[in-house]
């Protein structure tokens, strides 16, 4: 394994963005080709998406191209998951086709991958912009237009830590792809433990969690890319929020407790999923799913209630330490006095 990272770019039927991401990445590349190989998985398009991929193999002929096509399509996440898990280097970053990424993100990658010792995650800030309106969107738990605050660049800080904090502002920023480069080792491991992954939409978040409890963690102050917002996969299926917000965030929640967070942390997130679950996404599909729509919620509010039961003892234990180190403090006062 001599080269460092592998950049990945799963496409389906949009040849064009394909093309126009192939050149800017023709440049952004350009002194780190023999660290990087670039691999592109077409999951079966019926456009001219395999004439694109002849094309950019005889220009980057001082690079490793591969490519894949899939003899059928296997789904946006299955399509990701190859890419991320056919890396044959010590790092993998899967892009997207129609992401804006600035040409000094690749040299920063590698700079970093290079030399901070037991990397084994990097998140690079973004901001965000609505498709249809042209505004700036951004998490309402973070000031100003990017994804990320945890400001991280020297790899010192607690992995896990820095994991959790992104995680509770914001599920969305650590589910976005082109943002986050992971040590493919770890991810080949991460999906022995949980291998339906794919199944689940959030899943991306459980990857970047397994990392970072698994080494240092990187996350940029600058903004390094763009994520158009209101063109993901999931939006265009009938039951994607529903399933997001009442199954797959949950299910990504409790598969992060199984590889090492704690319980007390998974609870609280359970709880803040149910508070910031909407309301709106339940009777909607109540009205069209009624059936589906029980199935799905009645689970995860029982998961809820049990979270909610777990917390309790883990408070009183608090309020007892805190009583009882007061008291001691008091004790030892007065026998000072």
């Amino acid at each position: 394994m001599n080269k460092l990272l592998t950049i990945a770019i799963p496409t389906y039927n949009r040849a064009d963005l394909l093309d126009k991401q192939l050149t800017w990445l023709s440049q952004a590349i350009k002194g780190f080709e023999s660290e990087c190989e670039i691999l592109v998985s077409d999951n079966c398009s019926t456009d001219h998406t395999q004439s694109i991929i002849s094309k950019w193999q005889n220009i980057f002929t001082n690079i490793t191209f591969k490519s894949n096509k899939n003899p059928e399509n296997i789904g946006v996440m299955r399509n990701i998951f190859h890419c991320l898990s056919s890396a044959t280097t010590k790092y993998v970053w899967t892009i997207g086709d129609d992401d804006p990424i600035q040409e000094r993100a690749v040299a920063y990658v590698i700079n970093k991958i290079k030399n901070i010792d037991d990397l084994s995650l990097l998140f690079l800030n973004f901001s965000g912009r609505n498709k249809i309106t042209g505004e700036a969107v951004h998490p309402p738990k973070i000031v100003g237009n990017r994804w990320f605050d945890a400001d991280t660049e020297d790899g010192k800080g607690d992995g896990k830590a820095i994991f959790e904090h992104c995680f509770s502002k914001s599920v969305g920023a650590v589910i976005f792809l082109t943002a986050t480069v992971y040590r493919a080792d770890l991810i080949k491991r991460a999906l022995q433990i949980w291998p339906t992954a794919s199944n689940n939409w959030i899943s991306l978040a459980y990857l970047a969690g397994y990392c970072a409890a698994n080494g240092k963690v990187i996350v940029t102050k600058d903004v390094y890319l763009e994520c158009i917002v209101g063109v993901s996969y999931w939006q265009k299926q009938p039951k994607a929020a529903l399933l997001m917000q009442y199954q797959h965030i949950p299910e990504v929640i409790l598969k992060l407790e199984q590889v090492g967070y704690s319980k007390a942390y998974c609870c609280r997130m359970l709880l803040q999923n149910y508070h910031e679950v909407d309301l709106k996404v339940f009777l909607g599909a109540m009205r069209r799913w009624p059936v589906s729509a029980i199935k799905t919620v009645v689970p995860f509010l029982a998961l809820v209630g049990v979270a909610a039961f777990e917390l309790i003892p883990m408070r009183e234990l608090k309020v007892a330490e805190t009583e009882m180190d007061r008291t001691t403090t008091s004790e030892v006062r007065n026998y000072q006095g």
